[in-house]
């Protein structure tokens, strides 16, 4: 394949995901106000709950197979290897540029996530029905293609959901704590000021002044100390009893229980997503389940042909979205050009050369079968840019969702190069 025609390849997904972000806006002008921030949020929301999980679960059903697992096992842990290697390289970035809290979950998202989804679904197909492609038969290997495409989307999102989400989640967590708290804090100078304000007009006393020679020594007592019980020679706390002991050692215990069970919430720790995709390997593992869902003579083919309809919405509408968010972060200068410069070098430079290590080591010592595509496909997961539902988090938290859209804009707008410059090489690698 020609260089020029390799960038058209890689070029394509690109393009289409710099024309919805335009798109989305234009929407978003205050003269037009079609996508709106009320409408943004609402979408998102739908997209949370419906299209994510549907695009999970339909793809994952159809590419995962007893067999695919067995010859595929080494795809989970390179994708995990992505996130744990663009985190710690996240967390560098972090710990250099000092970005404002809100941000922080954002930069090791975009340097942990990739795009696993829709691109290499793009890419992949599109170098196999070239001319002169160094990977065999077209036919053959867009279907081979097409399911190390859809595992590695299916595999991608298990990861994005079940760790950078929970990631996102906690740094925004942070953010609403040290503003609760700020508030907090003024209130209470607040309330200190008015009452030095207002300290001179106080004149009265608990205890009148002719009656404080008369006061007994219980009634002392009792004002100073309201808990405790007053016998005349000792002080005895009314917490002391054997049954209030008891009953206070309890309490402690439902409260730690409660606490446990407030900062581990099942609930916000698996995403829809997340469950989708435990529905769709178990859909694709169960053979009957697989006999009756999958496939043009299935009896229930319609569900899985529905949820596949409403997972193709997904990316087209947060890449709408994307574009909607976008007109606020370029009015704004809150995103740091160190900052994204730092998430283009994690991305496009450290990761693909860190995977080309990966995944030579992987097949030299045998973890990785010798296809040329299979290989080609594990060094393209290291060279994509970050992936497009990082910004439905940030939509969904309200943390840094502006300066999501500028970073996704300037990582797009650089990947067609980037992309078709590792394709090459890695091309170049493994046949």
């Amino acid at each position: 394949m020609k260089l020029l025609d390799l960038f058209l390849v890689a070029s394509m997904p690109v393009l289409k995901v710099l024309v919805l972000t335009a798109l989305g806006l234009f929407l978003a002008l205050d003269r037009v106000d079609v996508l709106g921030e009320n409408a943004r949020k609402q979408l998102n929301t739908i997209i949370f709950f419906v299209f994510n999980p549907a695009l999970v679960s339909s793809n994952l059903s159809k590419a995962i197979t007893l067999e695919t697992v067995i010859l595929m096992r080494f795809m989970p842990l390179n994708i995990l290897a992505t996130f744990v290697i663009g985190s710690a390289l996240g967390w560098l970035l972090i710990k250099i540029t000092r970005p404002p809290q809100r941000l922080k979950g954002l930069v090791l998202g975009c340097c942990a996530a990739g795009n696993l989804g829709n691109l290499p679904l793009i890419i992949i197909p599109a170098v196999c029905k070239e001319k002169g492609s160094p990977f065999g038969a077209p036919n053959i290997c867009y279907t081979y293609g097409m399911t190390y495409a859809s595992l590695s989307l299916a595999i991608g999102a298990i990861f994005l959901w079940s760790y950078v989400y929970n990631i996102v989640r906690i740094s925004s967590s942070k953010v609403s704590i040290i503003v609760n708290s700020d508030e907090l804090t003024s209130r209470v100078d607040s309330i200190g000021t008015t009452s030095e304000l207002h300290q001179g007009n106080c004149s009265s006393t608990l205890i009148p002044p002719n009656h404080i020679g008369s006061a007994s020594p219980n009634h002392a007592y009792k004002s100073a100390l309201p808990f405790a019980k007053y016998n005349g020679t000792k002080k005895v706390p009314s917490s002391l009893g054997l049954s209030n002991f008891q009953g206070s050692i309890l309490e402690k215990i439902k409260h730690c229980l409660r606490m446990f069970s407030n900062k581990i919430n099942l609930k916000k720790l698996f995403a829809p997503s997340i469950i989708g995709a435990v529905v769709g390997f178990i859909i694709g593992m169960v053979p009957q389940l697989r006999n009756i869902m999958i496939g043009s003579g299935a009896p229930l083919n319609v569900v899985h042909n529905s949820a596949s309809l409403l997972g193709d919405v997904a990316l087209p509408t947060v890449t709408l979205i994307m574009g909607g968010n976008l007109l606020k972060g370029l009015k704004s200068s809150g995103t740091l050009l160190s900052l994204i410069l730092g998430i283009i070098a994690v991305r496009y430079i450290a990761l693909p050369l860190l995977g080309i290590v990966i995944v030579r080591s992987a097949t030299h010592f045998g973890l990785v079968h010798s296809d040329p595509l299979y290989q080609f496909v594990l060094l393209l997961q290291y060279a994509l840019p970050p992936a497009i539902n990082i910004g439905t988090m940030t939509q969904l938290f309200g943390a840094g969702e502006s300066e999501c859209s500028v970073i996704m804009l300037w990582t797009y707008a650089l990947a067609s190069v980037s992309l078709t410059l590792w394709s090459t090489f890695f091309m170049w690698l493994v046949v």
